[in-house]
């Protein structure tokens, strides 16, 4: 029987995993058990690859289970980490299964930043080890013949898994090997290895030869189907077609051989004697053609004992007649055998070595929910700020609490006196000036690194174009500007996010100016302070009024309120609720995840209430402020008023105003100083971005230039020309005649078209034969006369023997004064390589050679050179 067919492994460069992905999971997770686990994950993954591409693999079932192992975790990694050019980029670098390369050029190869590049070759390697080791199989034995058919029919759902996704997989042309056409060959090979299986296994079970008639006609199908897809297409190596057509006349003769079976038990002597004798010419076609790929020997014999069999006895008892070929009913097909369907996890002893990280969807969802609650968060927390501010700055143009508290005229009000220790014990001045001057540096800081990153960019950009101006089409990698769009996008952002912090800054610091003076008189001691504030007329008289009462019953209400809100405001920050359980699930549901609602939705139920607290608290404030302008009318009216007291109730409520302000500007140098260093780590992790885009767009330019070197070299340096008619060999003698090649329509229903050999040139007219002297010429002494003409004393040429003399040689003619020694005669020869001199045999009818002339003399009968004549070929 026939051999099979299995496909070579591709071979892949070394890839380090490690870096890369460690750094993602650094970058995206907390320190912690969680990021330890993932690193460990990666150093597992990376061994993963190295056993499965790093080394020679056996054409055993643990092999192919640890192929199949990494290719699940390809799938499983895809979704959770974000594998592209512009971010984390891991360019993989696969050969051609099929090119040998040549000895300049080398084979074959493509580099991509791609992992479904890298899925979709580590696919075409487990089909292709599962064919290997489905064609190590012992076809005798029944356990090893449904191994083989379960190997093959996983190689053909391989295969055609690959064609129905290399081309999304791939952002470019792929490598002939996994291109849709050769893959999808090769998965129609495979699964008619597969049926000839089932067909070998009915076979061996002597099954009725009705089925395994079927059977084998099925394959032949297949088999014929495979060779019409590559029969004009170079996709696979020469060795597979001839194969292909072999296979389906043995089986396509099985097929009919069985069938006769059956006719013959149907007393049907003709119609067996017709198909035995089809079945004949096909092996007979095979033993021709394609002897030297499959052998029929034991199949011709059979089918050669069955036909005479069948003619004997149909000559002397049936007298059936044989009816023609096309003439007999059509086998019937019996298909046994599907692709295996591609659906991860293909391992059997597959564990996700990231089972808890969660797909990179629910990732970036998970983002942007947290951007959302942190808006509404902000939202909230800010409203609170904002009105607390508003109360305190009507409270300080009311000079309260210490106008209340200042009815002696005399002293600190209590007030002033808690501020004043409150900013001292804060650091005062000098603490407001520290934060002020770190800015600028944390500014510089920032700015240094974002400047760094996209000059960077820019220069790799730059090389590129200009590599892409020289070689023009050639250059066919992704542009750096199209490239690197998101990430100047993103460069963009932060810069805008410094202009701003920058223009914040100054606020702050035009509103400390402004404050200066009166921060730094609550930050003198007690008497000084007290000396700075003017002294006025004591309103005691006002103790214990009512209108003193309501007023100090207002002030505590909305203390109370601004304590509550402190109290909202830690509990809105609290609120947690975990999304990706959600997020997980509608994936899982619908294969997309609609963020926007599901987001929504949630913060609408987390923070509906919180709302309405803060409405409240808001409203509550209004009503507490309008009651309190409205009580402290009354209070002014019934206060004596003179200028002493009025410069007193001034120089309180800027006194009140600067500690309002000292309280805010901390906090926003604070925030201030926060927001830089939160902004230097995300500009790091910029700039680490951009670096690794950075060293793989080198790493991918170096593979390129190499590929363009290779494929220049591989180009002729001239044009072709056309060589001169004397400079052709002419064609060697045909052989004696053989098998003729297999037709490329062996298997088209139109019939076979008579090639048209193409015109042989004119051969030239083989050599003259050497010439003859007689003996007298041979004994006569030689002269050296100046020739003029052919020599006269040579008999005429004598009839060329029938034998070939040698190849034609071309002739030139000779310089004036010379005769043309014969082309190919060579009378060094002999003392050249030492050999003895063996006499001329001269033939009937022929003068023969003359013997050797003596040591240092020219030989006899032919004309000498004279004397200062220029030689026969040019000199250089």
């Amino acid at each position: 029987m026939a051999s099979f067919i299995s496909v070579p492994l591709k071979k892949s460069s070394e890839v380090d995993l490690v870096k890369p992905l460690s750094k993602f999971v650094t970058a995206s997770y907390p320190a912690g058990e969680e990021q330890s686990e993932y690193l460990r994950a990666v150093e597992e993954l990376n061994k993963l690859r190295k056993s499965a591409l790093g080394r020679p693999l056996d054409k055993h079932e643990s092999s192919l289970e640890i192929l199949l192992r990494y290719y699940d975790q390809l799938c499983s990694i895809e979704p959770k980490f974000p594998f592209s050019e512009n971010q984390l980029c891991l360019t993989f670098t696969w050969k051609d299964a099929f090119d040998k390369g040549s000895l300049f050029g080398g084979s074959v190869k493509l580099s991509l930043a791609s992992l479904g590049y890298e899925k979709t070759c580590v696919l075409f390697n487990c089909a292709a080890l599962a064919s290997q080791i489905a064609t190590e199989q012992n076809m005798d034995n029944d356990e090893c013949l449904k191994a083989a058919a379960k190997y093959y029919q996983l190689a053909s759902g391989a295969f055609s898994h690959i064609k129905d996704t290399v081309l999304s997989a791939l952002n470019r042309e792929p490598t002939m090997d996994i291109c849709p056409e050769t893959v999808g060959t090769l998965s129609t090979i495979m699964l008619a290895q597969a049926q000839e299986v089932f067909f070998l296994k009915a076979t061996s079970d002597r099954m009725k030869d009705a089925v395994i008639a079927k059977l084998a006609n099925q394959a032949a199908d297949y088999y014929g189907e495979a060779f019409k897809q590559c029969q004009y297409k170079d996709n696979l190596p020469k060795e597979v077609l001839p194969v292909l057509a072999a296979k389906h006349c043995i089986l396509q003769a099985n097929a009919e051989l069985h069938q006769s079976i059956l006719a013959k038990q149907k007393k049907r002597f003709g119609e067996e004697i017709a198909r035995l004798q089809h079945a004949a010419e096909l092996v007979k076609t095979v033993a021709s053609r394609y002897d030297e790929y499959v052998s029929v020997k034991d199949l011709t014999d059979k089918i050669n004992r069955a036909l005479t069999a069948a003619k004997k006895d149909n000559d002397f008892i049936y007298h059936d007649r044989v009816p023609e070929v096309k003439d007999l009913e059509h086998i019937g097909k019996a298909a046994l055998v599907k692709a295996t369907a591609i659906a991860p996890p293909l391992s059997q002893k597959y564990t996700d070595l990231f089972e808890k990280m969660v797909p990179m969807a629910v990732q970036q969802s998970m983002g942007i929910y947290g951007q959302r609650k942190a808006e509404t968060v902000n939202k909230l927390v800010g409203m609170m700020r904002e009105a607390t501010n508003l109360c305190n700055g009507v409270l300080a143009s009311l000079n309260l609490p210490a106008a209340l508290e200042d009815l002696s005229g005399d002293s600190i009000p209590q007030s002033i006196a808690e501020k004043s220790r409150l900013i001292v014990e804060q650091g005062g001045l000098q603490n407001i000036e520290k934060l002020i001057k770190d800015l600028p540096e944390l500014l510089t800081r920032n700015r240094e690194i974002l400047d760094e990153s996209l000059k960077m960019l820019d220069d790799e950009e730059t090389t590129d174009n200009e590599l892409r101006s020289k070689f023009n089409q050639r250059w066919s990698r992704t542009p750096s500007g199209d490239l690197y769009k998101p990430l100047r996008a993103e460069g963009n952002s932060f810069r805008n996010f410094l202009d701003k912090a920058v223009h914040a800054d100054q606020v702050v610091k035009d509103r400390y100016n402004a404050q200066c003076d009166m921060i730094a008189l609550l930050c003198k001691p007690e008497n000084e302070l007290n000396a700075a504030i003017p002294s006025a007329n004591p309103t005691k008289t006002l103790q214990g009024s009512e209108v003193v009462n309501v007023l100090r019953s207002l002030l505590a209400q909305l203390d109370e309120v601004k304590k509550e809100r402190e109290t909202l405001e830690g509990e809105i920050k609290a609120v947690t609720f975990d999304m990706s359980t959600t997020f997980l699930k509608a994936l899982a549901q619908d294969g997309a995840i609609n963020e926007e609602q599901l987001s929504l939705s949630q913060l609408d139920q987390s923070y509906g209430s919180y709302n309405q607290k803060v409405s409240a608290s808001l409203s509550k404030q209004e009503e507490l402020l309008g009651q309190v302008q409205t009580a402290h009318q009354e209070f002014s009216t019934l206060k004596q008023s003179n200028n002493e007291a009025n410069q007193r109730e001034e120089v309180l409520k800027k006194l009140a105003s600067a500690h309002d302000s000292y309280v805010e500007i901390c906090n926003n140098l604070r925030e201030g100083t926060k927001f830089y260093n939160d902004l230097t780590e995300h500009l790091v992790k910029f700039q680490t971005k951009c670096s690794d885009i950075i060293f793989a767009r080198k790493t991918e330019r170096d593979e390129l230039l190499k590929e363009l070197q290779q494929s220049i070299a591989r180009e002729p340096s001239a044009p072709a020309f056309n060589v001169p008619a004397y400079q052709t060999t002419p064609a060697t003698p045909a052989p004696a005649p053989g098998p003729t090649p297999a037709p490329r329509t062996v298997y088209s229903q139109q019939p076979q078209q008579v090639q048209q050999q193409p015109q042989q040139k004119p051969q030239p007219p083989s050599r003259p034969p050497p010439p003859s002297f007689t003996p007298q010429a041979a004994a006569a002494n030689p002269t050296n006369p100046a020739p003029t003409g052919p020599p006269t004393n040579n008999p005429p040429p004598m009839t060329p023997p029938s034998q070939a003399q040698g190849p034609p040689y071309p002739t030139y003619q000779g310089y004036q004064g010379f005769y043309q020694m014969p082309m190919g005669y060579n009378p060094y020869a002999y003392g050249q390589y030492n050999i003895p001199y063996m006499p001329y045999q001269a033939t009937p009818g022929q003068g023969g050679y003359p013997g050797a002339p003596p040591a240092g003399q020219p030989y006899p009968g032919y004309p000498q050179q004279p004397p200062q004549q220029q030689p026969y070929y040019p000199q250089q």
